[in-house]
């Protein structure tokens, strides 16, 4: 059977989570994906905030339990021109460093990100012979690395499988039901943060 490796960018799946109004149960993304083959390793890249806060360690810990390989970078703050401040983090290398340097171990790579920055080392993993599976929202993924990859997967497509039931998302294009009062708030990070985010 196929080895199947999968590289999770956190950052762009809480992006797309947060436009679709419905939020992911890591733990079905596991065991989805790993119905391609057999699951070799699944790595969850997230940038945090420093000091860490309870919500963000919890959330950290229960993927380290589900079977993660959990990567982190800390958010730095920024001030732009405007004097708006910014926290970013990005952990492109980190994904790219392990799609390159795990390759042999797997046989297609499952990335779950929309991000263009990824096409060349997606067409570098083919050239190995590799297989490479994207999946994001159509919306957020560019040409190129839909173009680079060898089959697409549209989160629309697969809801029922992946869906944390009765956990919504504000949508950002509104049509989502956002979920408040006793009910447990999203705790991922985003690559870009201003201090009216409310995750």
């Amino acid at each position: 059977m196929e080895r199947i490796a999968l590289f999770i960018d956190g950052a762009n799946v809480y992006a797309a989570a947060k436009r679709l109004g419905w939020n992911f149960d890591h733990r079905k993304i596991l065991e989805h994906f790993a119905g391609y083959g057999v699951l070799y390793n699944a790595f969850y890249y997230t940038a945090v905030p420093l000091p860490m806060d309870d919500k963000q360690k919890r959330f950290i810990d229960a993927l380290t339990y589900m079977g993660y390989t959990v990567r982190t970078r800390p958010l730095r703050e920024n001030t732009d021109e405007h004097g708006d401040t910014h926290r970013r983090a990005s952990l492109d290398i980190e994904i790219v460093t392990d799609l390159l340097t795990t390759s042999e171990r797997f046989d297609t790579a499952v990335l779950l990100t929309g991000d263009g920055d990824f096409e060349r080392p997606v067409e570098v993993l083919r050239a190995r012979g590799k297989r490479v599976v994207v999946a994001s929202i159509p919306e957020m993924t560019s040409y190129e690395l839909r173009n680079a990859a060898d089959g697409y997967v549209d989160f629309k497509d697969i809801r029922e499988q992946v869906e944390r039931p009765g956990y919504r998302l504000p949508s950002e294009g509104g049509r989502g039901t956002e979920t408040r009062g006793t009910e447990a708030r999203p705790f991922y990070t985003s690559a870009a943060l201003t201090d009216a985010d409310d995750r």
